[in-house]
């Protein structure tokens, strides 16, 4: 019999285990990867231009900001704080043009990464456990199966809504009608800047982040009785709109707002404060709304070294 669990969109029965299961290749998930990483850096050298590195830094940021962080992550799979579907819709696109998956998948590849971590052990995939390289090879090319996985059940405001079903079944298409866009107004170094070296940057750092950010870093908070913890990684919070504050995010997990402190920079906040003056947002959630899961740590015990290698 099915029970919920700690995340309230996975479900397990008794031999539900976070633990046991096989890495194996993705063909799909690899060759996607594998590709624009080639044409990237082949077509990125061959066909550079300045132009074509603002479109690739305009896109790049419009994207994780608006995309992955607000829209993808913390509105759609945290629901840290509320919008006009149509403005969530537009988020949630953006993100799709990140790279990564659909609206259905980036919930179940978040959901099931954060199940599995609340649990005391889990296998070394979802705590990004191997050495670096072997992590690389594993996020980036190849996925777990699980012997006895979680079921992920979507709440049906997602999981019913037909543009996030579209979405979901076109997500690699959707780089097409932007990569056209991108032809027409600046040829192909447009496009290769603006579709393939912006997707293997975005993939790439995705992974790089996860990596460092569960191994060693700064430490507020400590979460007991998890299979990792969470680290803050400060010098890259500008790059990744503030997701990289991420023991925060594991003591605050609804958070709206992720660098807590007054000196750790959140761009995504900032963006989420103007449209809650403009009255686009609403009902952000902060930590002071909050119950942390975590137990606040001396400052003599944070991990203020990188030593990821």
């Amino acid at each position: 019999m099915l029970q919920v669990s700690e995340s309230t969109r996975m479900w397990e029965h008794a031999k539900t285990s976070a633990e046991h299961g096989d890495v194996v290749w993705s063909p799909v998930k690899s060759l996607w990867y594998t590709a624009h990483l080639l044409i990237g850096f082949i077509g990125g050298a061959l066909f550079f231009s300045w132009s074509a590195l603002a479109v690739f830094i305009v896109l790049t940021g419009t994207t994780v900001c608006l995309g992955h962080s607000l829209g993808m992550h913390r509105r759609l799979i945290h629901k840290s704080y509320q919008c006009p579907l149509w403005l969530e819709q537009v988020f949630v696109y953006c993100g799709v043009l990140v790279g990564m998956a659909g609206p259905m998948g980036m919930v179940y590849q978040h959901d099931l990464r954060d199940w599995a971590q609340r649990k005391k052990h889990c296998h070394a995939f979802l705590r990004h456990g191997e050495s670096f390289l072997t992590d690389a090879w594993y996020q980036l090319h190849c996925e777990l199966k699980l012997d006895d996985p979680p079921v992920l059940k979507i709440e049906p405001r997602i999981r019913d809504n037909r543009v996030y079903q579209f979405m979901e079944a076109t997500w690699m298409q959707q780089q097409l009608p932007l990569a056209l866009i991108l032809f027409v107004l600046g040829g192909l170094p447009w496009v290769v800047w603006g579709i393939s070296a912006r997707i293997t940057i975005s993939l790439t750092g995705h992974w790089m982040v996860g990596y460092f950010a569960h191994n060693k870093g700064e430490l507020d908070w400590h979460i007991d009785d998890v299979a990792v913890q969470g680290y803050n990684v400060p010098f890259v919070g500008v790059l990744t709109m503030g997701e990289s504050w991420h023991n925060n995010h594991h003591a605050y997990p609804e958070s709206a707002r992720l660098g807590i402190k007054t000196d750790q920079v959140d761009p995504g906040w900032w963006v989420l404060s103007v449209l809650i003056k403009l009255r686009l947002v609403w009902n952000a959630k902060l930590p002071d709304d909050l119950v942390s899961r975590g137990t606040e740590v001396s400052p003599q015990a944070t991990a203020s070294h990188f030593n990821y290698l």
